[in-house]
């Protein structure tokens, strides 16, 4: 259904259906809160929620890209792809420039934005966008970018270009996870394991919360909690608190 609803509100933009459309999931850790930025091991499973982009390349160097949910259009060129700009679109744009920095020939695109995965509530919401426009932009402009690539990519997208200290462990889960499994990530040498979670198969379901409290990854107790965990690697003097 979200994804037709992009389709549909690409077409309206535009005038013109759009190439594909691309998804990227959510995600719950049973183990990972704060372990992954310290060299730690993971274990995250995809939601059934997830972000959608519709989009097409366009024959220019600017990105237009417009948000269902929000109902709001940017359009951005290059020169104004730059590190730190505030705004619902930072995520998508950050996307756009963390490929070229990395030297990806990425030209420019339409793309359209929907998502069922709750803002601000701990479930990666920011991840699920960033890696549905990046399998976008991949796939439209023929990049062969290996998954676990794609999800460092998101990260710097989230960390150099919103300005979010995350780890790896939400946009390896969004690009990595497979129905009915797990995935085991050691976050100091990127091996991985698809370990079953065959919950609905055993009768069971797993209940995530919604404590209202809000979550912020650029602003809030997530960069604070990282710094102290960092300081702490300093003064015991180890690469990172997995050392210990």
């Amino acid at each position: 259904m979200l994804m037709q609803q992009a389709i549909a509100a690409f077409t309206a933009l535009t005038g013109d259906a759009p190439t594909g459309g691309w998804t990227a999931p959510g995600r719950i850790n049973l183990i990972g809160e704060h372990t992954d930025y310290n060299d730690g091991y993971v274990l995250p499973f995809a939601l059934p929620q997830a972000a959608y982009v519709a989009a097409s390349a366009r024959a220019d160097t600017r990105w237009r890209i417009r948000s269902v949910d929000l109902d709001d259009v940017v359009e951005l060129g290059v020169d104004e792809l730059i590190p730190g700009t505030p705004g619902w679109f930072s995520y998508l744009a950050g996307v756009v420039w963390a490929l070229r920095q990395a030297g990806h020939q990425v030209g420019g695109a339409d793309l359209v934005l929907t998502s069922d995965v709750p803002l601000g509530a701990g479930l990666s919401s920011s991840a699920a966008i960033e890696c549905a426009a990046l399998a976008a932009l991949a796939d439209l402009f023929e990049l062969d970018i290996p998954p676990i690539e794609r999800a460092k990519l998101a990260r710097v997208a989230e960390n150099a270009y919103v300005g979010a200290p995350t780890g790896l462990l939400d946009q390896a889960a969004s690009t990595l996870c497979i129905p009915d499994h797990a995935l085991f990530l050691d976050c100091r040498s990127l091996d991985t394991r698809q370990v079953p979670l065959a919950v609905t198969a055993a009768g069971l379901e797993i209940l995530v919360i919604d404590t209202r409290t809000r979550h912020s990854h650029v602003d809030g107790e997530y960069a604070s909690r990282r710094a102290s965990c960092e300081e702490a690697a300093r003064i015991l003097g180890v690469p990172s608190l997995r050392d210990v």
